[in-house]
């Protein structure tokens, strides 16, 4: 599952508002700008477009959970990876904060994963 935040979007749009269309071709974002100037445009690093079959949902509140543990997991470590390759100590500063807070989500859903099992397990009397 795939949220982009306000947060998130907030710090794309802080990198790219002023950046001139060579700037924009020489970060590597040309095809971007041609395609969508520097309109938010959900896509991975490769390209592919966002799509809504990325949100998986079964149902099951555990299930469910996992599915969203998941996904701070793999925030977090493209997160690690854009500090990797950054040389910029502001940019990274922010980053560092949104890969904790994904690490913090993670472990929240863990902990209400932890509750719903014990839950699931008591017998009901009703």
């Amino acid at each position: 599952m795939i949220i982009i935040q306000g947060r998130r979007l907030n710090s794309i749009y802080k990198l790219t508002k002023d950046a001139t269309p060579e700037q924009m071709r020489e970060a590597g974002l040309g095809d971007h700008y041609v395609n969508h100037d520097k309109a938010l445009y959900y896509q991975n690093a490769a390209g592919v477009p966002w799509t809504a079959a990325y949100i998986q949902a079964k149902g099951d509140p555990i299930a469910d959970l996992y599915e969203d543990i998941a996904a701070e997991e793999k925030a977090r470590a493209t997160y690690q990876w854009l500090i990797d390759i950054s040389d910029d100590t502001d940019l990274n500063d922010g980053l560092r904060f949104l890969r904790e807070r994904e690490v913090v989500h993670s472990m929240r859903f863990r902990e209400a994963v932890e509750i719903l099992k014990e839950e699931r397990d008591r017998k009901k009397i009703f």
